[in-house]
């Protein structure tokens, strides 16, 4: 099974800045998307940012603040975190969707990085 690998998270002030990397054990043959969701205490997982080949979205709370990205030689997904606020903090999960080296078709899970954002 495809195992995606999460860093990056800890504590930050607020203002602060953190960057999200994940990779996967996997090699890929076709990226059909790349994601980040995140989940706080008591609350729904929600789609935080996403790309694919030609799009981006981005929850819009953090519109203007977080910045994702891909390399696709290193089959990594990268999310930028600055202007750190409070409500920020939660567990982030990266997310692949792809046509995997090993023939699957099919999105995997990584096992969530916490944030957390405090003074």
């Amino acid at each position: 099974q495809v195992q995606l690998v999460e860093s990056g998270g800890g504590l930050v002030q607020p203002g602060g800045s953190l960057r999200l990397s994940c990779a996967a054990s996997e090699s890929i043959n076709t990226i059909y998307g790349m994601a980040w969701y995140r989940q706080a205490p008591g609350k729904q997982r929600e789609p935080v940012a996403q790309i694919d080949s030609s799009t981006t979205y981005y929850l819009d709370s953090v519109r203007g603040r977080f910045t994702i990205s891909r390399d696709n030689a290193k089959n990594t997904v990268d999310l930028q975190m600055n202007n750190l606020k409070p409500e920020d903090t939660a567990v982030y999960y990266c997310k692949i969707d792809a046509w995997w080296r090993s023939g699957i078709r099919d999105g995997f899970w990584g096992q969530g990085t916490q944030v957390t954002v405090s003074s």
